[in-house]
């Protein structure tokens, strides 16, 4: 098999994500975002209410993730620098800045794509 056949550049660039530490995902995650504030967030930055922020269970601190609101379209990029949330079936929760740029107060349907690392 020669070294630029498919399977081994699959192979190969997995190796590399998992080496430098990207992310390789299939499709954008889905599901309920809320909105939450308060104090310190687990990385130890205080919570700041009007910064684009958020909490994610597993994203790595500092990832950049576009948050579409599937009701109306509307899109924020906001940084993870929490983890949460901690109710079942919940995806996200998103700083009140960034859910208010989502135009929602308090539950929406959600898509999550990681645009980047800060």
């Amino acid at each position: 098999m020669a070294w630029h056949s498919p399977g081994k550049l699959v192979i190969a660039f997995t190796l590399l994500a998992s080496t430098v530490g990207l992310t390789v995902t299939a499709s954008a995650q889905s599901g309920i975002a809320s909105v939450y504030s308060g104090g310190r967030t687990a990385n130890g930055e205080r919570m700041v209410s009007s910064a684009l922020t958020a909490a994610h269970r597993s994203l790595p601190f500092g990832t950049m993730v576009r948050v579409t609101n599937r009701s109306t379209g509307r899109s924020v990029v906001v940084r993870i620098n929490d983890r949460g949330p901690f109710v079942r079936g919940r995806v996200i929760d998103l700083s009140p800045a960034a859910a208010h740029a989502l135009g929602f107060s308090g539950l929406a349907n959600v898509t999550l794509d990681v645009v980047g690392k800060s």
